[in-house]
């Protein structure tokens, strides 16, 4: 278990950075997941109209899954025991819902053979109009996952939207957090 402790555009004291590493050790610690590690970004927004500045961003990395926590306090100790409490609730969730599942399906020896689609970032890129600026790319490997596997990924990594490839059908599906509650699937047809 390794924690980074990091500001963006401000100065971590000691004091900060050994409160942050407590706090989100402890709630590590809680979960006893192996490996695990943490990325604990703090920052303050400038914005003078935001009655909460402080902010604490926390990435969990562990074994092929991404947990991130982004919590905005009054108080930059406040941001760090609020993100720390969403850690512990997002590693329970994590446990229960992926390893749990995990070790019930071995215990079943059900085995399914994986295969990743690639991302096509420059046909994607030769598509957009010479007006649109694209901020940032980020490549990646569509994994076969069923859908129930995919809810559980886009809870995680708190997103709003999440693209994976159906484990039965090959196919890419878009998995969406609708306004009025509940999900959406956008499912690629053949």
């Amino acid at each position: 278990m390794s924690i980074t402790v990091a500001g963006r555009k401000m100065p971590v004291t000691d004091a900060l950075r050994q409160y942050a590493e407590e706090k989100i050790g402890n709630s590590m610690k809680v979960m006893d997941i192996d490996p695990l590690v943490a990325e604990v970004v703090l920052f303050v927004e400038k914005n003078p109209a935001n009655p909460r500045p402080a902010c604490c961003e926390v990435t969990l990395r562990t074994k092929g899954h991404i947990i991130r926590v982004e919590e905005s306090e009054e108080d930059m100790y406040a941001a760090i025991d609020v993100a720390a409490a969403k850690v512990v609730r997002q590693l329970r969730k994590y446990k229960t819902k992926v390893i749990d599942r995990k070790l019930r399906a071995e215990d079943e020896t059900i085995r399914t053979q994986t295969a990743g689609a690639e991302l096509d970032v420059e046909g994607l890129m030769e598509e957009l109009s010479a007006d649109d600026a694209v901020v940032r790319v980020k490549e990646i490997v569509f994994e076969p996952l069923t859908e129930e596997e995919a809810l559980v990924k886009i809870d995680l990594l708190g997103h709003d939207f999440f693209a994976y490839t159906d484990r039965d059908t090959g196919l890419v599906n878009v998995l969406y957090r609708r306004d009025d509650g509940g999900y959406g699937l956008l499912k690629q047809t053949d």
